[in-house]
């Protein structure tokens, strides 16, 4: 695809896989949002096919099969990643279909891959195509178009520098030949030394693009002096792992010298992740195993919330006096199967996180399932009918050998199936590992599920609904009590809980609440909260002389505004300080506003501007509070702004 051209070459980057294209800046990874490892863009994938872009050859597979390594014969080396964190699959999923040093022309198949598998099992599906040897490009030009067509839409052209010879990778070249000594001896010495030495150093392992440490101490470790060595591109921490991005091809190299010139031992992803793991405080722990549970199964939460949003603007007098289907009355069944729709996600919830948390807990899923359909069956009164049904005496029971169990279901309740299916989880490896092969298919899933559900039923279900009733009812008592000041707090501190990964509790207390009374005051400030980040961030972009940051903040405000926030937050707000808090005074003075409004949100949407579609009550209130996340963030920032960026 190389075309010579007034002493320059010109190189046309083909899709390598069909779907969405998404700017780098907006990748949920340092590694590639920052560009350490150089430019490019990314594809959200919507098959599991992975062709080759460009005619070349493979200069690179790795183990794990999640990433792929080219050379197009203009001398572009591009690296196709396949989403993040795949890494830690270990290749299950993934069926590479070439072999390092083999030539491939366009359209040749690379890579297939478990599209399914990798959304519940990694942390994102999204691919970036990298340009990895971006010092002998002189222009980029990335396409516009949204999608993209494996192996015949655009993806890159690129504008070579014309050296006269052989393009060969910086990271490379000079080290291949030296001599006393293994390649990278003395860099992978110094990276030991500047992350502590040895001592400080509990696992250590390497991806495609990097070296993963699992330190005892971080706070000891010398970022100034590693980013200063060549080899080094750039570094960060992440998921209790400090990483250091050293490039394709090059870090395996550096990691085998480390190994031979430290006596350091091997380590698997596992191993490196169990000790960064360990190193997290109970909290910790805790608050990521509600996300490891959680996220999975919010697209669906989501999609629930946007639907009843629609029903809303069907059922309500939001435009008039009266709802839409009042004036059209044929409207009414359109109205009612959104309805039933919407609410699936919600009265079958313990379903969806009987098999999230299941699977996250060691368990089978599918037996997670079937916990939580037990715990929502049609023959059990739903908890919101149980309460009344007990005053009037006519609540239904078992009688168990004289012990009485309310027969109570738990529709739309987030504790009870999380206890049980750790109960469920537990009881299932620990018959695995004591029942013999050939019977654990009558014995493990019978007893687990028969166990677990009289548990259910007798003490986890009533110890665990007691519980959230406490939960809901002291955040309602807080805010109804002292509104302004509970919404003034949740709005300033939302962002910050953020950064912790703190916020993924509060997904499981609106839930709890959407759950008991039907509606939660707290999601509506969430939503503002992303709103707010995304006008910071847009003060950033008008304020901006830079390109880079102009180009970063338009997108990742967009992004934020319509619910992901962490391009804008990480990329530019917390970089730069005084936007993040403006973002913050804005949501706080909101947060404040729709409180006192008593805002309330039937269910968990889009947490961005298609908020609104989520209201249920005061929605003139949260317009005004929209504009208020919209205005004095945008302002705040822009003031600041104006007086110091220089360029």
């Amino acid at each position: 695809m190389a075309s010579k051209e007034t002493g320059m070459n010109k190189e046309i980057i083909l899709a390598p896989i069909s779907g969405k294209v998404t700017p780098l800046e907006n990748v949920a990874d340092p590694t590639f949002s920052g560009k350490m490892m150089g430019d490019g863009l990314a594809i959200e994938p919507t098959d599991g096919e992975v062709i080759s872009p460009v005619d070349g050859e493979v200069t690179l597979t790795f183990p794990t099969k999640h990433a792929i390594g080219l050379k197009a014969k203009s001398g572009i080396e591009v690296l196709i990643h396949i989403g993040l964190e795949t890494v830690n699959m270990d290749g299950e999923g993934f069926e590479v279909h070439v072999k390092q040093g083999e030539q491939v022309k366009v359209g040749d198949p690379l890579v297939t891959f478990d599209l399914q598998l990798i959304k519940e099992r990694a942390s994102s599906h999204i691919t970036p195509i990298i340009i990895t040897n971006g010092d002998i490009v002189n222009a980029i030009t990335k396409t516009n178009d949204g999608t993209v067509i494996a192996g015949e839409s655009t993806l890159l052209e690129l504008t070579m520098i014309d050296t006269g010879k052989e393009p060969v990778s910086p990271a490379i070249e000079g080290k291949e030949s030296r001599k006393g000594g293994m390649d990278y001896s003395e860099e992978a010495e110094q990276i030991v030394a500047a992350v502590g030495g040895l001592d400080n150093i509990e696992a250590a392992t390497h991806c495609v693009t990097r070296l993963r440490f699992a330190l005892t101490d971080e706070a000891i470790v010398d970022k100034e002096a590693l980013e200063k060595l060549d080899v080094v591109k750039g570094t960060f921490s992440a998921n209790g792992q400090y990483q250091v991005v050293i490039g394709q091809g090059t870090v395996d190299k550096v990691y085998k010298a480390m190994v031979y010139e430290t006596g350091i031992e091997e380590a698997s992803k596992d191993d490196v992740k169990a000790a960064g793991g360990k190193r997290q405080n109970p909290l910790q722990q805790a608050i990521k195993t509600l996300a490891d549970i959680f996220i999975p199964i919010l697209p669906a939460i989501v999609t629930a919330g946007l639907l009843l949003g629609l029903n809303n603007i069907l059922v309500n007098p939001i435009f008039s006096d009266q709802a839409i289907i009042e004036m059209f009355p044929s409207w009414a069944g359109v109205a009612d199967i959104i309805n039933l729709i919407a609410n699936t996600a919600f009265t079958f919830l313990p379903v969806l996180i009987g098999w999230s948390a299941a699977k996250r807990f060691g368990g089978n899923p599918l037996l997670g399932i079937v916990l939580g359909l037990i715990l929502v069956h049609p023959a059990l009164m739903p908890a919101s009918d149980y309460a009344i049904a007990a005053v009037e005496g006519e609540a239904p029971t078992w009688n168990l050998f004289g012990l009485s169990v309310n027969m109570m279901g738990y529709q739309g309740q987030v504790l009870p199936v999380l206890v049980a299916a750790w109960v469920l989880s537990k009881i299932e490896i620990a018959l695995k590992k004591r029942v013999i092969d050939s019977l654990q298919l009558l014995v493990v899933a019978p007893i687990a599920l028969l166990v677990t559900g009289f548990l259910a039923f007798i003490i986890i279900g009533p110890v665990t609904f007691t519980v959230g009733t406490w939960i809901t009812d002291g955040f309602i008592g807080i805010f109804e009590t002292l509104p302004l000041l509970g919404g003034l707090i949740y709005g300033a501190l939302y962002a910050p809980l953020v950064i912790t990964g703190m916020h993924h509790t509060f997904l499981a207390v609106d839930l709890q609440l959407i759950g008991s009374t039907g509606t939660t005051f707290l999601w509506p400030i969430v939503a503002l909260s992303n709103i707010a980040q995304g006008s910071a961030v847009f003060a950033m972009f008008l304020a901006a002389k830079n390109e880079k940051l102009k180009g970063l903040a338009g997108t990742s405000g967009i992004s934020a505004w319509l619910g992901v926030t962490e391009p804008a937050m990480f990329g530019v707000n917390l970089q730069y300080k005084y936007p993040f808090f403006a973002a913050i005074a804005g949501t706080a003075i909101a947060g404040a506003f729709i409180t006192v409004a008593d805002v309330q949100a039937s269910s968990v949407g889009v947490g961005g501007i298609p908020a609104f579609l989520s209201i249920e009550s005061s929605i003139v209130s949260f317009f005004i509070g929209m504009l208020i996340v919209i205005v004095v963030p945008f302002i705040i920032t822009l003031i600041i702004a104006k007086r110091k960026l220089k360029n």
